[in-house]
């Protein structure tokens, strides 16, 4: 398969689909469909789903659905096809392997042999003595013989790029001119993996050339592996994109954009009701201004006026405060009241939301009436408990934070979300910090529902959905005077594998 001859522009964005569609995402989207159509262009949607143990389907569609809602098309993707298909990463294996053969055999990349526990026991070593941690090299010059011995044996190998030792890389940038970052900083980079899959770096590039991408347009956390898709593009003897490394998206307090420290599913901003049209309008004020300098605009009119020169990299501050205020001008300006039921309708009563909800009241109502506060807090953002209600028993308010902070830990862990994973997650919790099961109940009603008693608890969590049950734990961390310091908090989780078990060493 030979990249097509396109002098068009062509962008793309392209989301791992290994967890909740981030802002970030419809973030760098909106910049790469924006550029695309100003310039009468193509925009891509790729999935980049090699990561097979974190990568679903259910993931996949939630970006879909995430980006649609935001009011973003694709001219390409998985799900409407073209001419560069098939567009998700899982399914064009064979291309990347066809490469990464031409790659061993120019001898622009190598075997490497070395064990997990090498390669571990090699980080280690150099974080004691303070230097990068980086591969050593160690199987880059291997003679015919060593390696045919460890063909011989069976020896499972990954596949790295050949990087130079010394020297410096020099590339341009749209945005930040001439970047030089050191041969020496850069590591021989895994290319294959040992189950035959690409890792991004292989998989990006290949990938872009085939589907003739003009114009790179992602973060600036990408800047230092620009040395090593460039080292990958000469050794095909191909023509690089143009690069445009766009200012990460920071909190309040200019740290990146975390769901540590704030919502950052677009999950979330549904739930809470944002308009999309608002959202995608806040989303391109980020760095970037109007001609005109004003404030609200469509996607249409974006598109319209775009350059990048006028992206500003400062660093952009996501604000949940500026966007409800820019969401408000929307409702006010915008909306007329019949646009207004409307749209309520399709947020929090339509039938479907409704029907979640009724048969949980229903038994506890006498009057038509009494629905509003039985189920008030399932349509709200966040609820305000009582600080003497968030303490267990002997327990102090530092042992409840740990409570908190090792459900958010597992709601981080967890793929999906029903009330039977959400009663796995509270009892396994539970269990680890040896609460009572109805103790730990009594706990978080109020933080959840903001009193004592409530609809059924499990089914609560269900129908409020991950996003907005993560927001109402944080609240809960705020109530008892704020999370655990940093120190504290890595104690507290370095006890607890990725998949939210213990540990036992």
């Amino acid at each position: 398969m030979e990249a097509r001859s396109c002098q068009r522009v062509r962008t793309r964005v392209a989301p791992s689909p290994t967890g909740d569609p981030h802002v970030g995402t419809v973030y760098q989207a909106l910049f790469n469909y924006a550029f695309a159509k100003h310039h009468g262009g193509d925009f891509l949607l790729r999935i980049e789903d090699t990561d097979q143990t974190r990568s679903s389907r259910a993931s996949e569609t939630a970006i879909f659905e995430a980006l649609r809602w935001a009011g973003l098309a694709w001219d390409e993707g998985p799900d409407v096809g073209g001419p560069c298909a098939p567009y998700r990463q899982s399914e064009r294996t064979a291309i990347y392997r066809e490469h990464c053969a031409r790659l061993l055999e120019s001898g622009a990349a190598y075997r490497c042999y070395c064990t997990p526990e090498r390669l571990t026991a090699l980080r280690l070593e150099q974080q004691q003595a303070k230097q990068t941690t980086r591969y050593d090299g160690y199987c880059r010059d291997l003679t015919e013989q060593e390696r045919r011995r460890f063909e011989v044996a069976g020896t499972p190998y990954v596949v790295r790029l050949r990087v130079p030792d010394e020297g410096v890389c020099q590339f341009p940038d749209l945005l930040r001119g001439v970047v030089e970052l050191a041969w020496d900083s850069i590591d021989d980079q895994v290319l294959l993996k040992s189950d035959g899959f690409p890792t991004y770096h292989l998989a990006n590039v290949v990938d872009d050339h085939l589907m003739d991408i003009s114009h790179v347009i992602r973060g600036e956390e990408w800047i230092n592996s620009g040395p090593k898709h460039l080292l990958l593009y000469k050794a095909f003897d191909w023509t690089p994109p143009i690069f445009c490394h766009l200012p990460l998206l920071r909190n309040p307090d200019r740290s990146k954009l975390s769901k540590r420290h704030n919502p950052t599913s677009v999950t979330y901003y549904r739930r809470l009701g944002i308009l999309p049209e608002a959202f995608t309008n806040y989303l391109g004020l980020m760095g970037w201004t109007m001609p005109d300098e004003r404030e609200l605009f469509s996607i249409h009119e974006m598109a319209q006026a775009f350059d990048l020169s006028r992206i500003s990299l400062g660093g952009p501050i996501f604000d949940e405060a500026k966007l409800r205020w820019l969401n408000g001008k929307y409702l006010r300006e915008k909306l007329d009241e019949a646009e207004v039921l409307r749209r309520l309708r399709l947020w929090c009563f339509s039938d479907e939301y409704l029907a979640a909800i009724v048969p949980l009241v229903k038994t506890r109502m006498d009057t038509l009436a009494e629905f509003v506060p039985l189920a008030d807090y399932l349509f709200t953002d966040v609820v305000a408990p009582d600080r003497s209600l968030l303490v267990l028993g002997e327990r102090d308010e530092e042992g409840m934070k740990e409570v908190l902070h090792l459900l958010l830990h597992a709601l981080d862990t967890v793929r999906g979300w029903d009330r039977e994973l959400a009663q796995a997650v509270v009892r396994g919790v539970a269990e680890r910090q040896g609460i009572e099961f109805r103790a730990i109940l009594r706990f978080l009603f109020p933080v959840l529902a903001g009193r004592k008693d409530a609809l059924p608890l499990f089914e609560t969590m269900e129908i409020l959905g991950k996003d907005l049950v993560r927001r109402r734990l944080r609240n809960g961390l705020e109530v008892l005077g704020g999370p655990l310091g940093n120190k504290k908090l890595r104690k507290l989780l370095s006890t607890v594998t990725e998949d939210g078990v213990e540990r036992q060493d």
